[in-house]
């Protein structure tokens, strides 16, 4: 009994850092269709960007209609740092830094509280598909320019 609590316990300290390790270290991509941890040999282009997929179905499916995925795609550009907020989404004006809300772990700011409430009330998928869709990023966020 006492082994098993100890391997308990010891699983838990391995998941506590991994989890650490992954907040403090580099952006992790999610596969815009599928929402599993994209594998960086799933790559397709995408507003002069890069978006990681998990598998080969993937890719495909996002190929064939990257329409249907794109909030989730631009959602990835941000969270990977290739493209920078450099206004209000819903504005487009300039953004507050008190006036932000956190979406799926990346920070997105806001010109006031309106819009940020406006942000603050949608939740999971609905407030991806609120503050990354094309017309919203293309607002309010730029692609940065590949090295």
């Amino acid at each position: 009994m006492r082994q098993i609590l100890s391997i308990a316990a010891l699983l838990a300290v391995v998941a506590f850092v991994g989890q650490t390790i992954a907040a403090d270290g580099e952006a992790k991509a999610v596969c815009p269709v599928a929402g599993k941890p994209a594998n960086p040999a799933q790559t397709v282009e995408y507003k002069g960007a890069t978006i990681s997929l998990c598998c080969g179905n993937c890719k495909a499916a996002f190929t064939k209609n990257p329409a249907k995925f794109a909030a989730k795609a631009n959602l990835q550009l941000v969270a990977t740092g290739q493209a920078k907020q450099v206004s209000c989404p819903f504005a487009g004006k300039p953004v507050n830094p008190d006036q932000s809300v956190t979406v799926a772990g990346t920070e997105v700011q806001f010109c006031c509280g309106n819009c940020k409430a406006k942000a603050a009330k949608a939740e999971g998928d609905d407030q991806i598909k609120l503050i990354f869709n094309d017309k919203a990023f293309d607002k309010g966020f730029k692609v940065t320019e590949k090295k």
